[in-house]
């Protein structure tokens, strides 16, 4: 299909948009064609700014029917390169920023409606002002939004407890790439009226349609927690601590977080106001944090657990938190070691995920490989015990050649990939998609099978291959 002319399209636009809902210039332009890891720069026709849901699905029809790409954005804090346009300066970028209301709450039934361009804190807010609580938990909720927390099937820190996105999403809203609006913003528990449609578009990266607003999950407001940062012995203590403390508080452990003490170092050498909670240094630690809708003896459980797991010599030393101040200093260290690791140098960067019980043997094999055969790099392995994602990062060392450290990318990338997947039974890509990135990844290791129905998913969806082309699949 050949494209229209840009100054024919952008008319258009124009005009189905109105003034200033499409954006041309450099300079109001630039900040969104750079992903958030600075991995890609694309170009772009214009940026469409629709305010609705029937908007963004004009635009779509318009584009369908000139065949023009269209790239959906959210708060562009992705890892893989998912929302940013190609080189070509063909493709037209759709934000979703304007799309940001919550167009209802129903405390009784548990329930939230809001738009995709809807900030995750602001959606959070929005549900503790009805008493509700809202799980999912980022370090860049105060900028991603839901749309795009929906297309990659955000994880982030409460998954133990709450699921993946996919798991706190009730109905969808979504514009079709023939410009048709599916609306499914069901806010039931129960519904089995044949195939489950929405679910298609929750990791799909924009691929099969751009998510105009969602139903959510809400759960009773938090009113009591408590927050450890623990030094255990090594990882195998720490999926045996977590395994306590479930079956001590009753399943109440909404966070189990694994820190090595590079990471500590890190964070407290470039970040302002993250401090050591402990006096002496250890290996490896474990944030921990019990929460409850009511005032359970979360302390008494944690100190409890925390006191037996020290008699049985899988901890060596403990704070709890005595105060949200304490507790927010903990979560603060945790949160920024992605910024630390960005302040300290190059950093080779995978998101893996292995089952819970081979955390501890995946850290010793694959850490044995990196010791052994990257004498450039430091090891950083950190992320959600509870559900086997660890964020197997390199940092470049101190005094090592940049370039030549980030040369080896692709060959350590195998190796890792190739352990998690094939090794351990594991995935390449835990919670931040495919993608640009990790297109080749997935045609590596995905059952042919698989790739052929994911395929045929996407002709069906769209035809024309204009949603995101060359994200998730060529």
């Amino acid at each position: 299909m050949k494209a229209a002319p840009q100054s024919a399209l952008l008319a258009r636009l124009e005009h189905l948009l109105g003034a200033g809902g499409v954006l041309t210039a450099e300079s109001d332009t630039a900040p969104l064609l750079t992903d958030q890891r600075e991995l890609y720069r694309g170009k772009a026709v214009a940026v469409a700014l629709p305010d609705t849901a029937p908007r963004v699905a004009a635009v779509l029809a318009l584009c369908n029917e000139t065949g023009v790409a269209v790239v959906p954005q959210g708060g562009n804090t992705g890892y893989c390169g998912g929302a940013t346009p190609d080189e070509s300066g063909a493709q037209l970028l759709v934000s979703l920023r304007r799309l940001n209301r919550i167009r209802a709450v129903d405390a009784l039934n548990y329930s939230l409606v809001a738009e995709a361009g809807c900030v995750l804190a602001d959606v959070q807010r929005a549900a503790e002002e009805a008493d509700r609580f809202f799980p999912l938990s980022l370090g860049s909720e105060g900028t991603c939004q839901i749309g795009g927390n929906l297309s990659t099937n955000a994880g982030g820190l409460h998954v133990l407890r709450y699921g993946m996105m996919r798991d706190l999403v009730l109905g969808l809203e979504v514009a079709l790439a023939d410009g048709r609006l599916l609306s499914a913003l069901t806010t039931l528990r129960k519904d089995n009226t044949g195939y489950d449609i929405k679910s298609l578009f929750l990791g799909a990266e924009g691929t099969l349609g751009i998510i105009t607003a969602a139903s959510l999950k809400l759960y009773p407001r938090m009113s009591a927690a408590a927050t450890a940062f623990a030094a255990i012995r090594d990882p195998r203590a720490a999926v045996q601590l977590l395994a306590r403390l479930r079956e001590a508080s009753g399943e109440r452990v909404s966070a189990f977080e694994l820190i090595p003490r590079l990471a500590v170092e890190l964070t407290t050498r470039h970040i302002p106001g993250v401090r050591d909670p402990l006096d002496a240094p250890h290996a490896w630690y474990v944030l921990c944090e019990l929460t409850s809708a009511r005032p359970d003896r979360l302390d008494t459980i944690l100190t409890e657990s925390l006191e037996q797991a020290l008699g049985a010599g899988l901890v060596a030393d403990a704070a709890l938190a005595r105060n949200e101040g304490e507790r927010a200093g903990f979560w603060k260290l945790r949160e920024t070691i992605p910024e630390a690791q960005r302040r300290d140098g190059a950093s080779l960067k995978h998101d893996v995920a292995v089952p819970v019980a081979a955390i501890a043997q995946f850290i010793e094999r694959a850490g044995e490989w990196v010791r052994a055969n990257v004498p450039d790099g430091r090891l950083i392995a950190y992320g959600h015990v509870g559900d086997g994602n660890l964020h197997f990062n390199l940092n470049q060392a101190p005094g090592a050649d940049r370039a030549a450290f980030l040369a080896r990318g692709e060959a350590i990338k195998r190796v890792i990939h190739d352990m998690v997947v094939r090794e351990f039974g594991g995935s390449f890509s835990a919670e931040h998609g495919i993608g640009r990135l990790k297109v080749g990844e997935l045609e590596r290791y995905a059952p042919p099978v698989e790739l052929d129905l994911m395929r045929a998913i996407k002709r069906a969806f769209d035809p024309n291959g204009i949603l995101n082309p060359g994200k998730v699949l060529r």
